[in-house]
């Protein structure tokens, strides 16, 4: 039996589900998100939870099981409160500046890298710490991974971007013969 599966998922004040054939829709006060789900898992809605079940006893149905109900579970959260991931940008005379929707990193390059946002998505910065958010939680991820990738940080000085939760390792300077 899938843990995660099992567990219903509960709708807050506001938030409407419709399923039609595969397609699970879920609208909020933030937006509407769609996603087309495996013909062998079926949603459905009692009162103001959503029970996600399986059709079948394979393997890889009961894998999905415990994975569509928590994609679900991230589009009821994500119309409802919404997700955001914060980066902070760590160096010597690196800055960010705000452009209207576009955000400017001066982060040791020769030239400065623009952040243009893309559709669900908006970016946001205050000094050194980089805010991406909106509604879809795969989307904010990736876009944020994508600005991290853009000057992974350097164990010696941490110099670099990273989340702001993140434990960075640093290493130890090299010493000379003695």
């Amino acid at each position: 039996m899938s843990r995660i599966g099992i567990k219903p998922i509960v709708l807050p004040e506001g938030v409407n589900f419709n399923v039609d054939g595969n397609t699970v829709t879920v609208t909020g006060k933030l937006g509407t998100l769609s996603r087309t789900i495996n013909p062998n898992i079926t949603v459905s809605k009692e009162g103001n939870e959503l029970i996600v079940s399986r059709n079948s006893e394979d393997a890889k149905i009961k894998a999905f099981h415990g994975l569509y109900r928590q994609l679900i579970n991230n589009m009821v959260e994500g119309v409802s409160r919404g997700f955001e991931k914060k980066l902070n940008i760590n160096g010597i005379g690196y800055k960010t500046t705000q452009d209207g929707a576009n955000v400017i990193l001066n982060i040791g390059y020769s030239h400065p890298v623009v952040l243009k946002p893309i559709d669900g998505i908006k970016v946001t910065c205050d000094k050194n710490i980089v805010t991406v958010s909106g509604i879809d939680k795969e989307v904010v991820g990736r876009y944020a991974a994508m600005i991290r990738d853009i000057k992974p940080v350097e164990p010696y000085h941490a110099y670099g971007i990273s989340y702001v939760d993140e434990v960075i390792v640093r290493k130890e300077v090299k010493s000379g013969k003695k």
